[in-house]
């Protein structure tokens, strides 16, 4: 009998007030860690906003002293002026990745007379991180006021002015970077 008395009094674990203890300790760091992850989260993406568009205006800029002061989309593919912003958007994305002449024609391979470029070497425009990593880009083909960014009602990553040579983010929320 004594053998089954004490093997019911020395059972072990955790008590009631234990476990609560431990719980709230949890709920506290939870608290304080989560808002720092959702910070860094968006400095992230901010700084890589940043730099995107740091390669791209370097880009533009190459672009425009090797061709004449003459900006991406400014003339289409052909070399002639763009029909609509579609077009100068098209031969905007071209210019940049592909082979060009000095009058903006496109290339798929280097020559004498297709020497400049490509300005972006993995083929493709640098992604938004505020648009769901889209890379595409509106044109706007008539603004000629170097003072205008608007990025209202924009649905692509990107926005640039060919008269003026203004590239911005298309987020709405990023346009003054």
């Amino acid at each position: 009998m004594r053998f089954l008395k004490k093997g019911c009094h020395d059972q072990t674990g955790f008590t009631l007030v234990e476990m609560l203890i431990v719980i709230i300790l949890l709920g506290i760091l939870a608290a304080i860690i989560i808002p720092q992850v959702t910070v860094t989260t968006d400095d992230a993406k901010l700084n890589a906003l940043k730099t995107d568009l740091t390669s791209m205006r370097n880009a533009i800029e190459l672009y425009y002293v090797q061709h004449d002061n003459t900006y991406p989309g400014q003339k289409d593919i052909a070399g002639a002026a763009p029909a609509n912003a579609a077009a100068a958007a098209t031969a905007f994305v071209q210019q940049l990745t592909r082979y060009t002449a000095v009058t903006g024609v496109v290339a798929n391979v280097k020559d004498a007379t297709h020497k400049y470029g490509p300005y972006l070497k993995n083929g493709v425009l640098a992604t938004n991180p505020y648009t769901n990593n889209l890379s595409d880009v509106t044109c706007d083909i008539t603004e000629d006021d170097i003072t205008v960014k608007d990025s209202t009602g924009a649905t692509t990553a990107w926005k640039f002015y060919t008269l003026t040579g203004v590239f911005m983010a298309a987020d709405g929320a990023h346009d003054t970077l």
